[in-house]
């Protein structure tokens, strides 16, 4: 198994995407389960989020199913799925992808086609705070704390493609190591 992990915006849907274009492995995303949760009960993924804040048991029900989903030959992409695996059972090579909050912002502005990138960065502050503050109580992680991670890659600095070669490759050494 791999883990992309990152912040909102920091190229984790790309990095994965390409990843199973390349390699054939399923992608696990916590953020698709995340949103069939909000569905099933009929909300938005704000009204939802806000939701979470106040009920944990939403996160640990949607942490809960990524771990039972995850399978070996996946790639698992969300937020705290290197921290899930490193708690679990399960292994996996894990990655962190980051960028700074003002490239993440744009980016999410271009996928939202949102205008007011002020408003957008206030309410990925927001977001953020939230989570946070959410996975130190729930289960004392460090969301920021990339100790865990097997590479931790710059997508400002570095093209999808080469975050890509990157994985690919520390994978395959890794997996020498342990041959």
């Amino acid at each position: 198994m791999i883990t992309v992990s990152g912040l909102p915006g920091s190229g984790t849907s790309t990095t994965a995407e390409l990843l199973a274009e390349r390699t054939g492995m399923e992608i696990l995303s916590s953020g698709e389960i995340f949103r069939e949760m909000a569905e099933e009960r009929d909300m938005s993924l704000e009204e939802f989020s806000d939701l979470a804040e106040e009920d944990e048991e939403i996160d640990k029900k949607l942490d809960k199913r990524t771990i039972e989903r995850a399978e070996e030959g996946m790639i698992l992409e969300g937020r705290l799925t290197g921290h899930l695996l490193n708690m679990s059972d399960k292994s996996a090579f894990k990655v962190w992808i980051e960028a700074s909050l003002d490239v993440r912002v744009k980016r999410i502005a271009d996928r939202e086609e949102v205008e007011d990138l002020e408003q957008l960065k206030k309410r990925v502050i927001k977001r953020e705070k939230s989570e946070k503050k959410r996975y130190r109580s729930y289960y004392d992680i460090d969301l920021l704390d990339t100790s865990i991670y097997d590479a931790v890659l710059d997508s400002e600095k570095n093209r999808p493609e080469e975050i890509v070669d990157r994985v690919m490759q520390e994978v395959r050494e890794k997996d020498e190591i342990y041959d």
